[in-house]
């Protein structure tokens, strides 16, 4: 059975988790991280040097980095679903795979620390800062979207498994929004799904 290690009010895990749910795939998950503790562990660092979450157990083939352990599942599980077969047509969701963590992340990733998991840690010019940046992020995003139900097109795919969470700590951290009708229908659109009822209830913490 595929095991998972990650605690659910991490984004990362809850990217792996969307898939797995998605997939409907038997599983077990083990708290770890933060107040869980755990990922310091010679266990769990003989698995994942990183010593981060999300880490995964399948049969034996142990896999970390939230984005590949998605892009794994969807291949092995829903090709051709989740999954493109099609070099362009996959290539073309991996890239806002990789923006999702190298250019909506880490801007994300300031805001969601200095307002809300600790308050007052990041200097006032920082948190200005990441949210002009936001912004432009969450412009790009709108322009994506155009004419497109999910990211890929018509069809539920492995990239909306790691969007759906990215869009979800943004909705709910406390800053200005413009209005970005294309990305608030996706949204809505990700939320009404079961696996979406099921891991993003969660305040953000």
């Amino acid at each position: 059975m595929l095991k998972v290690w990650g605690r659910l009010n991490s984004i990362n895990v809850q990217k792996a988790m969307f898939c797995v749910e998605e997939l409907g795939l038997p599983h077990e998950r083990f708290d770890a991280g933060m107040e869980h503790g755990v990922t310091k562990t010679p266990e769990y660092l003989a698995m994942n040097p990183n010593s981060r979450v999300p880490t995964i157990d399948d049969d034996g083939f142990i896999l970390w980095e939230s984005n590949v352990i998605v892009r794994y599942l969807a291949a092995k599980h829903s090709p051709g679903v989740l999954w493109p077969v099609d070099p362009r047509a996959r290539a073309d969701i991996d890239r806002w795979m990789d923006w999702q963590q190298s250019h909506h992340n880490p801007p994300l990733t300031t805001l969601f620390w200095g307002l809300v998991r600790a308050p007052g840690t990041r200097p006032a010019a920082e948190i200005e800062a990441a949210g002009k940046t936001m912004a432009e992020m969450m412009l790009m995003l709108e322009a994506r979207l155009e004419g497109r139900a999910f990211m890929g097109g018509d069809a539920f795919t492995m990239v909306d498994c790691v969007m759906g969470p990215a869009l979800h700590r943004w909705a709910n951290v406390p800053i200005e929004r413009a209005r970005l009708p294309n990305v608030e229908r996706y949204y809505q659109t990700i939320m009404a799904r079961p696996a979406a009822k099921k891991l993003l209830t969660l305040p953000l913490t």
